[in-house]
């Protein structure tokens, strides 16, 4: 039974955030949701290992600027764009209210603004130039790439944590399943964040722990500052900028050692 109920909460996870298809008895309610949240940086796993594989494949065809492409592509499809649409409303919603409750507002609008088209285009395109640089550094994208979805997710994981979801159940777009994520389920989301990270050759790899704690404190105090806490958007807007911070961050370290 044990077994049984893990596997339900991980599937839970990958049903919430992702296409794959799973069994019609896993569902993502209230309570589930919220003790699938463990395994958020597991799902990050399996979508960067996706991700790879379209890369790897891709590279025995193509050079490996479209591979990178193509690899970004089917992150984007696998996981139905859900945290770029939370980092498109941060975007719109910061970048255009300047209250609680506007901010919000417009943070709920399902139409895209100007700021987050620019913010979209400017992180994608972060993205690909950070993975070509990397490529051309002779960095084990494969590694890399998983490694960028399972430590970003963890990384979201803490804000969810430790900051208090700020919409009521009614006028949420994503319920506040996690707001009561245990301390257990932090951990085990960290874990499962940082273990493709042994898989690098050079453990200065590390090191962008460091920058990522000090996004997560600078984001999680933006939040809190301007709205008292977090919204399913502002965690997937940490975790795209975190996966960009990772693959930067990835790049000085290399340089430097």
């Amino acid at each position: 039974m044990m077994i049984k109920r893990q596997i339900h909460y991980f599937l839970t996870a990958v049903l919430f955030f992702t296409r794959i298809p799973c069994p019609k008895w896993v569902d993502h309610s209230a309570d589930i949701l919220n003790k699938s949240s463990r395994y958020f940086s597991l799902v990050g796993i399996v979508v960067g290992a996706i991700s790879a594989f379209i890369f790897y494949g891709a590279t025995l065809i193509f050079p490996s600027s479209i591979a990178i492409l193509l690899s970004m592509i089917s992150s984007v499809w696998v996981t139905g764009a859900f945290h770029e649409d939370g980092f498109a409303d941060v975007c719109d919603g910061f970048g255009g209210g300047w209250t609680k409750e506007r901010i919000l507002t417009i943070m709920k609008d399902s139409r895209l603004g100007t700021f987050g088209v620019i913010g979209l285009i400017s992180i994608l395109a972060l993205k690909y130039l950070s993975l070509s640089e990397l490529n051309n550094n002779s960095i084990n994208l494969v590694i890399t790439i998983i490694s960028g979805h399972s430590v970003s997710r963890a990384i979201a994981t803490i804000l969810l944590f430790t900051h208090e979801y700020v919409r009521d159940n009614d006028s949420s777009k994503i319920k506040p399943t996690t707001k009561q994520m245990s301390t257990k389920s932090l951990v085990i989301s960290i874990l499962f964040g940082i273990a493709p990270l042994f898989f690098f050759n050079n453990y200065n790899v590390f090191l962008v722990l460091i920058p990522l704690f000090l996004t997560y404190l600078y984001l999680g105090h933006f939040f809190k500052k301007w709205i008292g806490g977090q919204t399913g958007d502002c965690a997937g807007a940490l975790q795209q900028v975190a996966e960009i911070v990772f693959y930067l961050s990835l790049l000085i370290i290399w340089k430097l050692f």
